[in-house]
């Protein structure tokens, strides 16, 4: 290794713990604000408007034409007898229910036994064995000794077992309300909803974020979260309990970093 790659890789292991440094720090910074108060409530403010927000692009098919309905009091799409109550623009809102029951079971075995001898040297009669009428010839060459009648005896045993199982059990029921914050050209709808819930020193935190059709929104103007494509969905806390139960941030980095 060069000086020049031991000088880059020294800055960017610097640069590294730096940044972990600085993560630290912030977090240090934070929970000292909130000694005797706990989390506080995170401001509501426009999606589109976070820091590294950016727009959804999906391939869309080609725009169609809107049908003419001359002389029709009904509209494509309408089910209330006036107008249509669900949300269909930028700013609308719905509700979505996530529903996650997932169960899965793997079992997997396998066996394998495999034995095998080979043996050469004495013939059918017993008697020593012949080499094309060579046996003389290579008795001199072998040390003395040997014998002919066990030239080779080779056996092997082979024993494979492998079991394995898994299994993983999955349970959420939540409602929420999520807002439109784009109308893609095709007619979906990315949808983008969060909650915060703070019981005493403990903050539990709720979003959702996907791809949704209009016809996939029901009467009651909601929504159920397997007809979300691309869901993202996040369900987690923190406050006191959360501190509780999460190992230091200097023994996250040790298991990192350490290789054994």
């Amino acid at each position: 290794m060069t000086r020049r790659h031991s000088i880059a890789k020294a800055v960017r292991v610097v640069a590294i713990v730096a940044a972990i440094s600085e993560l630290s720090a912030c977090n240090l910074l934070t929970r000292m604000s909130e000694v005797g108060s706990g989390p506080q409530t995170s401001p509501i403010q426009n999606p589109t408007q976070k820091s590294g927000y950016q727009p959804v692009s999906m391939p869309m098919p080609q725009p169609l034409a809107p049908p003419q309905n001359a002389n029709s009091l009904w509209r494509p799409g309408a089910r209330a007898f006036f107008k249509d109550q669900r949300a269909k623009d930028v700013g609308d809102i719905l509700t979505v229910a996530v529903t996650i029951a997932d169960n899965a079971s793997l079992t997997s075995k396998l066996d394998n036994n495999r034995s095998s001898k080979e043996q050469a040297g004495s013939n059918t009669t017993g008697t020593n064995a012949t080499l094309l009428g060579f046996e003389n010839s290579l008795q001199k060459l072998l040390p003395p000794g040997a014998n002919l009648a066990s030239l080779a005896d080779l056996g092997a045993t082979s024993v494979a077992q492998n079991n394995g199982k898994t299994e993983r059990s999955e349970t959420i029921n939540v409602t929420l309300a999520a807002v439109i914050t784009q109308v893609m050209p095709n007619g979906n709808l990315v949808i983008s909803g969060r909650q915060e819930f703070r019981v005493n020193y403990e903050m539990r935190e709720l979003s959702i974020q996907g791809i949704i059709r209009p016809e996939d929104i029901s009467s009651s103007n909601s929504v159920t979260s397997e007809k979300i494509a691309e869901a993202r969905v996040y369900y987690g806390g923190r406050g006191m309990v959360s501190d509780v139960t999460q190992p230091r941030y200097g023994q996250e980095i040790f298991d990192i970093i350490f290789p054994f």
